[in-house]
């Protein structure tokens, strides 16, 4: 198996495709007119339009329900602010948030919802905001601290089917083509899995009021 990390592909109003394994493996039973065999590099298509009975992989639902991977957003919110407090300086890209609620239900006292500013670096102890952080599973957080920043972590690579969610992904497998966000991480980001988001690939949270539901999940 190839020590290369994993890869994901967007197809064209289908599937993202998972390169899994980069070594080309020969395909039993199929040979070219010359009598050689055939190899090709080893994936899964994942559903990304919302509507697969398969879920996640991908049924060919897309082909029926008219999805497109159009991006709609007109970029507006795709900028990163920068919240400086007296110990941390805590980042934030709205443009990619996926909404998952880690840093407002846990730490309330610095990410304030609803309010402005949304973000008091200075209202919690330095340690609890950088765990809280690393639980964003977007990349819309990162932090400086002693003028170094900390976007990434160093993790194995993998794809996790949140439950009702998007595809959070981690560990560094590279998107290929689609271009990030402004100072993203591209160790870990979400991609929109119901269809409905307005910043494909990206999730941008609607699967909230989509009411996307996976109950094989």
């Amino acid at each position: 198996m190839s020590s290369e990390k994993p890869k994901i592909t967007c197809l064209p109003n289908g599937p993202y495709y998972l390169l899994n394994d980069l070594t080309p493996q020969v395909i039993p039973n199929i040979l070219k007119s010359n009598g050689d065999i055939c190899t090709t590099i080893t994936g899964v298509a994942l559903c990304r339009c919302g509507g697969s009975n398969n879920k996640p992989f991908c049924d060919g639902t897309h082909g029926k329900n008219g999805f497109t991977d159009e991006n709609l957003s007109v970029g507006e919110h795709n900028k990163r602010d920068n919240y400086t407090g007296k110990q941390i300086t805590i980042h934030d890209n709205r443009g990619i948030c996926a909404h998952a609620g880690h840093c407002t239900n846990q730490l309330s006292e610095v990410f304030k919802l609803g309010e402005e500013p949304w973000i008091d670096p200075d209202g919690a102890a330095v340690n609890s905001i950088i765990n809280t952080i690393n639980e964003c599973p977007s990349g819309a957080l990162s932090y400086t601290v002693d003028n170094i920043e900390y976007r990434d972590q160093d993790r194995a690579p993998s794809v996790m089917v949140t439950k009702d969610g998007p595809y959070a992904i981690t560990g560094g497998i590279e998107l290929i083509e689609p271009t990030q966000a402004e100072d993203a991480s591209t160790e870990h980001y979400t991609l929109c899995r119901c269809g409905a988001s307005k910043n494909k690939p990206f999730c941008d949270g609607a699967h909230w009021s989509a009411g996307f539901k996976d109950e094989k999940n």
